[in-house]
């Protein structure tokens, strides 16, 4: 599939909130969460996910995806690095270039923030993530064996990180 000529990214709004909780059920996949599914009434925001934390790329007139970056930790000593706790692609924009465009955003925001360097975890079993994330520079710097059990299944918890 051709890369999105028309692909903007901007930061997310309040007003954003109905599209994002539809998106985010409908991208919602134990290949990349620990969570339960969401429900259609769940908040999209919250005070752990507020909407100056989101970036959003759009195309075609539509959202075609979303990527959250957030402090680690409110510790002072920890400030100058960012973390990637969320990232999700609407299913007509895969393969589209829009992940990467995501990450290259969130990639300037936490520069634009002072981060000198981002972390994100992946789970185990999303072959997909980890090659994408390895094609993006990010290396395995550390995995917690067995750290979920989803599906009946026993699954690692990937940390990978980046210098920015």
């Amino acid at each position: 599939m051709a890369h999105m000529s028309d692909l903007t990214i901007r930061p997310a709004a309040l007003s954003d909130e109905t599209t994002l909780a539809d998106l985010d059920r409908r991208t919602w996949s134990p290949l990349h969460s620990v969570q339960p599914p969401p429900h259609p009434n769940d908040p999209f925001f919250t005070d752990r996910s507020r909407p100056e934390q989101l970036l959003i790329a759009e195309a075609d007139g539509r959202t075609a995806g979303f990527i959250r970056l957030v402090a680690p930790t409110p510790l002072v000593c920890n400030a100058h690095v960012r973390a990637i706790q969320g990232l999700a692609v609407d299913d007509w924009a895969r393969g589209r270039g829009v992940a990467r465009a995501l990450l290259g955003a969130a990639y300037e925001e936490a520069r634009r923030q002072g981060a000198v360097r981002i972390t994100l975890r992946v789970l185990g079993h999303n072959a997909p993530a980890r090659r994408l994330y390895e094609s993006e520079g990010f290396a395995v710097e550390g995995v917690l064996p067995g750290e979920f059990l989803l599906e009946g299944e026993y699954v690692d918890d990937v940390l990978m990180g980046r210098a920015l």
